[in-house]
Formats: C-alpha cells, structure tokens, sequence
C-alpha cells in the first residue's frame, strides 16, 4: 500500500538529513497517515480509508461525505 492520503495526496516527499558539520545525505518525510473507519450515512456502510492527520482534521470539522466530495472534485481521492 502506498504512503498516499486518500483525500488531500499528501505522499512521501524527499530531503536531505544535515549533520553538524553541514554533511548532507538523502532521507524521506512520510505522511502522518492514519488508517481508519468512517461510516457513510447516505449508504448505509462503513469505508476504510487511509487519511493523513491535517484529513482527519478537516473530516472533524466539515464531516466525511463532504471531505470526499471536495476530494473528489480536486480529483484526489481514490477507492
């Protein structure tokens, strides 16, 4: 499974580890994803997700059909 969120395509990006003496060598930021339950009432079911802390955060604050749905018009979100 990749390191995506499936709302926001927050994904791993890439940077550099600098040492005291200025040295630099290649390491990766991941997301802070999280995998979790939400229940859609409008179907009737659950769906699992994997959504980065800033989703669930916005899930909290807008509710998760609406989060999907403005997902889905960024053209992000992915089943």
């Amino acid at each position: 499974m990749a390191r995506v969120c499936q709302l926001t395509g927050k994904k791993v990006m890439v940077g550099n580890n600098v040492s005291h003496s200025n040295r630099k060598t290649k390491r990766r930021f991941y997301p802070n994803l999280i995998d979790k339950r939400f229940y859609l009432p409008s179907e009737d079911r659950w769906v699992k997700m994997r959504v980065s802390a800033s989703a669930l955060r916005t899930i909290n604050k807008i509710g998760v059909e609406e989060a999907i749905k403005r997902a889905k018009q960024k053209g992000v979100f992915s089943e």
